[in-house]
This record gives structure tokens, C-alpha cells and sequence, in this order.
């Protein structure tokens, strides 16, 4: 009777989670088709919304494309020097007695910068004048003895050994003032090196001396100049051009300068040289470009762009930066065919122009180009004309 009765209450058992189960699963299945079925309703609109605005007819505004510059602007970075640039070194050992010019001071060629005390330079020099005073001295005495033995020699009074060596002597004493009269000048040289001045008109950009200094005659190496002079009526500017416009680049070329502390003004230049042969290393042509600057504005040291007008191999067009429209095939423009039909035509860019942008190919100037297309436009779509410009 106890086993009758287990069974029956298992098969009571299996019997309600069975139930229990068709009850869950039954509004699960129901819900999930629903869901199907709503999904598939949503599709079916939205496929029909599709036809029907592709059906209709686009209102579009269209406009043609125009032509953009003959001329490619290329532009790259450079720095500008001085045209000249020395250091000014002492030529004569001693202690600066004054200086005359500080940073910044526009000077002439030849003008005074500074005065070195070298006592040891004008000890010698005087020495050296004392030397020629006395060679001319002994010189003398040599021409009259010469002279003298000359008008003797008629009579006998001399014999032409001692006539021979006066002779002698009156050499070896105009050689010996020629000597002195040398070092008079070399030192008088020497001398005049105790003055420091300009090599050519330009401006002081550096001075590393002070009365007192002791300074030493040559060029000792970095540091070691008393002042740094730089030519700046004319500005150089060295610019690598990369290789592929290396043939364009022509001496006598006009180029135009703008400084990034001077944004919005232009300078003229002009393609002076170039070094005829590519760096191996960078692939690029080395061009010096020379730029007036009469009023100085130009400082050397200042970062510049420089911009090469190169003739462009292809003419681009120009669009409004909003005719593109840039989807998952890439940039596109939509135009309007002859069928009054949206065909959607890839293009290749180039410029960013701001508010426009050059078009290098995918479209043609007679092509009628939707001004601000909306995203959903496609091809074959109606379109219906409102304005052209």
C-alpha cells in the first residue's frame, strides 16, 4: 500500500511540472513571436517609408563647380638668418680699455667697437721707429764714407779693397733700414688692431666683453669673441624642398615669406641658388631664398613658412566644404543628372580651403552639384530642381 502510494504521488509530481512548464514556456513563445513579428513590422515600414521618399521627388538647390588657382601653394617651414654673420675676435693681445656698442646698436662698416690697451704693441712699436732712426743714421754715414772713398780712389789716396767694402757696408746698412722700416710698418699694423671695428653695416647681436678683459690676439673658438655683428638688410633663408617639386623650383623664383610672430603679413623673397642634387637622407633639394628687409622688421633666429607658387598639374575645382558628404564608399557629391536623378560620384580631395574644398577628380564644371545634400540621398533618387546659382 506505501509503494502504491509513492508511485502515485511521483506521477502527480511529474504531472505539475509539466504543467508548470508548458504554462511558462507557452507565453514565452508568445512573447518572442510578438517581438518577431514587430521587428519585422518596423522593417516593412521603414523599407516602405524608404521607397516612397525615394519615390518622390527631392526638393535639391544645385549650384556649379568653380575653377581653382592654376598655381599649387606649397608651403614649408624654414628660419631666417642673417645674410652675413661674423664674430668679432682681437687681433692683438691687452685688456679692453672701452667699448663703444651694445646689442641691438645698427653700426657702419669700419665703425669703432671697442679700444684694447696693449702696451707691450706700442713698447715694441717704439723700439721699432728707434731701430729706423738708427739705420738711417748708420746708412748715412755709409753713403758719405762711400762717397769719400769714390773721390780718393782717383788719386791713389785709398786702395779699391777699402773702396770695396764702404761699398759693402753701404748695402748691408740700406738693407738693415729697409728691416726696420718693415717692422715699423708690421707693428704700426699690430697697432692699429688695438681698435675693434665693423666688418660690414649691420647690428650688434652679441657682446661678450667688459673694460678690463683680458683678451687674446686670434680666434680662440666659441666663447671667446668680443662682439657678433649680422647683416641684416638682407635676410638668407635655406628651405628643403622635397624631391617630387624639386623640378619646379627655378633661381629668380618669387616667393612669399610669413612669419609665425607676424601671422596675415607677407614678405617678398627670391629663389637665389640652390645646391643642384638631392640628400640622399632627407630626398630633398636645398634652396636658399633671399628676402630684403630695409626697415629690420626680419629678425635672424625668427621661425618663417615660405610659400612656393608651383604651377599645379591638374586644375582642381572648388566646392562649399558642406557639398561633400562623407559616407562608408568615402567622400562624395551628389549631382544631378540629365534624368533630373541623384547619382552619387566619388571624388578625390584635395585643400581644405576653409569653407571650401578642391576637388580633384569625380566631377566636371558643367555638373549640376547639390548645394548641402541631406544624408539620405541615393542614387536615383528624383530630385526636384528649386534654384541654381
Amino acid at each position: 500500500m506505501a509503494l502504491l502510494s509513492n508511485t502515485n504521488f511521483s506521477h502527480a509530481v511529474q504531472s505539475g511540472r509539466k504543467k508548470l512548464a508548458l504554462f511558462l514556456v507557452v507565453p514565452a513563445v508568445l512573447c518572442i513571436g510578438g517581438s518577431l513579428t514587430l521587428v519585422a513590422r518596423m522593417h516593412t515600414t521603414r523599407a516602405l517609408a524608404a521607397e516612397t521618399k525615394a519615390a518622390s521627388a527631392e526638393p535639391v538647390a544645385i549650384f556649379h563647380a568653380t575653377q581653382g588657382d592654376a598655381t599649387e601653394d606649397l608651403v614649408l617651414p624654414a628660419q631666417l638668418q642673417a645674410y652675413d654673420e661674423s664674430p668679432v675676435y682681437a687681433r692683438v693681445n691687452g685688456y679692453v680699455a672701452k667699448w663703444f656698442t651694445d646689442i641691438g646698436t645698427h653700426v657702419r662698416a669700419g665703425q669703432l667697437l671697442a679700444v684694447i690697451d696693449s702696451p707691450q704693441v706700442d713698447q715694441q712699436l717704439v723700439q721699432a721707429r728707434a731701430s729706423v732712426n738708427q739705420a738711417k743714421a748708420n746708412l748715412s754715414l755709409a753713403n758719405v764714407t762711400t762717397k769719400r772713398y769714390q773721390d780718393l780712389i782717383g788719386s791713389n789716396s785709398v786702395s779699391q779693397q777699402e773702396l770695396d767694402n764702404n761699398l759693402q757696408n753701404q748695402a748691408v746698412q740700406n738693407a738693415s733700414l729697409q728691416s726696420a722700416t718693415a717692422q715699423v710698418a708690421w707693428l704700426e699694423q699690430e697697432q692699429s688692431y688695438e681698435k675693434i671695428v665693423a666688418p660690414f653695416d649691420g647690428v650688434i647681436t652679441e657682446r661678450r666683453t667688459d673694460i678690463g678683459d683680458l683678451v687674446n690676439a686670434g680666434n680662440g673658438g666659441a666663447g671667446t669673441e668680443m662682439f657678433s655683428v649680422s647683416r641684416i638688410s638682407t635676410m638668407r633663408i635655406f628651405v628643403a624642398v622635397p624631391e617630387a617639386y624639386s623640378e619646379q623650383i627655378r633661381d629668380r623664383m618669387s616667393v612669399k615669406i610669413e612669419l609665425t610672430a607676424l601671422p596675415g603679413q607677407f614678405f617678398s623673397g627670391t629663389v637665389t641658388r640652390t645646391d643642384n642634387a638631392i640628400n640622399p637622407q632627407s630626398r630633398t633639394l636645398l634652396v636658399e631664398v633671399d628676402v630684403p628687409n630695409p626697415s629690420g622688421k626680419l629678425m635672424p633666429g625668427a621661425y618663417a613658412q615660405v610659400h612656393f607658387a608651383l604651377p599645379s598639374p591638374v586644375r582642381p575645382l572648388t566646392v562649399p566644404s558642406g557639398t561633400i558628404l562623407f559616407q562608408a564608399a568615402g567622400p562624395q557629391v551628389a549631382v544631378v543628372n540629365s534624368r533630373n536623378q541623384i547619382e552619387l560620384r566619388k571624388v578625390g580631395l584635395g585643400r581644405d580651403l576653409g569653407g571650401t574644398m578642391e576637388i580633384t577628380s569625380g566631377i566636371s564644371a558643367q555638373d549640376e552639384i547639390v548645394a548641402n545634400p541631406p544624408d539620405f540621398l541615393v542614387d536615383g533618387m528624383p530630385a526636384s530642381i528649386q534654384h541654381a546659382n
